[in-house]
């Protein structure tokens, strides 16, 4: 993709959710994320009713009366999308491709954060760090987010047997954000052994993960013969799908992994959000949105 053809495509992200932006999370996006982190305020003496988890011990001994610790919460949120780019995300039976709905759900996501007044960060990976965008704000930084998501989201070159290694991803989140941020974690998961990373990540940020679902992945259609080839690892197998326990097996395998990843996800607290490649990705983020509105008011 040359400059002329990314720029455009950039104008055309920007314009396809500009609209979304504006009508569906313009009035909630902000309310939703209370994990933004607190900045100490001052002391002043306990009241019936104050959590005992912030007296401050310290003042209490020195003044023979209980003190509290008061915090307000920072005004300023620091989003970071971490965004799978690995060859799994290439693949696409229907209307888009995983990779071009991960695009503008990370560009969605961004523009919204940064409409806010937001710092927005980017970690681009697959089996290794692609892209390490550091936080800011303003239009112009959202639109080079886009750019890099859509040279690495959706360009062919990029997509050349890359693995996908969740786990080194966020091991490179927990690295580098010493603060606490909100993360979305855009995958389709295709991956194992990322569990107690997610767990460490999501002890220090507010984690949701947004998991990707073609829906080949889930049903195959009786339509005999196809040769199905792994995108990460270039393997491939010829399946018969005009028989009906192949058909049954594939699906029964889908829904057991499914069930596992949602059983993995709600042990360790995690919110997720599954987005289809056949369906609009604007339903599900906005009911996910509502729900955490309600969840903290």
């Amino acid at each position: 993709m040359d400059t002329k053809e990314l720029l455009k495509k950039v104008r055309q992200v920007e314009i396809s959710i500009r609209g979304v932006v504006n009508e569906v999370f313009a009035g909630e996006y902000h309310s939703v994320f209370k994990g933004r982190g607190m900045e100490f305020a001052e002391v002043r003496e306990y009241q019936i009713g104050d959590d005992v988890r912030t007296i401050d011990w310290n003042v209490s001994a020195r003044m023979n009366h209980p003190f509290v610790k008061v915090f307000d919460e920072e005004r300023e949120l620091t989003v970071m999308i971490l965004f799978d780019a690995s060859s799994s995300e290439s693949f696409g039976t229907r209307f888009q491709r995983k990779d071009d709905v991960a695009v503008e759900i990370a560009a969605l996501l961004a523009s919204s954060a940064v409409r806010n007044n937001d710092k927005v960060g980017l970690i681009i990976f697959s089996d290794k760090i692609e892209k390490f965008v550091p936080p800011h704000k303003g239009r112009k930084h959202i639109l080079r987010v886009i750019r890099e998501l859509l040279y690495f989201g959706s360009t062919e070159e990029t997509h050349a047997a890359a693995q996908t290694d969740i786990a080194m991803g966020l091991e490179y989140l927990n690295q580098i954000l010493k603060r606490k941020a909100t993360v979305f974690l855009i995958s389709d998961f295709l991956a194992e052994g990322f569990e107690r990373d997610l767990q460490i990540a999501n002890k220090r940020h507010d984690l949701v993960a947004i998991r990707l679902i073609d829906p080949l992945e889930e049903r195959f259609p009786g339509i005999g013969l196809i040769e199905l080839e792994d995108l990460e690892t270039g393997e491939t197998v010829l399946l018969d799908t005009s028989v009906r326990e192949i058909r049954e097996t594939v699906a029964e395998n889908a829904l057991t992994e499914k069930n596992a990843l949602e059983k993995s996800f709600k042990s360790i607290g995690v919110d997720y959000i599954d987005i289809r490649t056949d369906k609009s990705y604007v339903q599900p983020l906005t009911r996910f949105f509502r729900m955490r509105a309600r969840r903290f008011h």
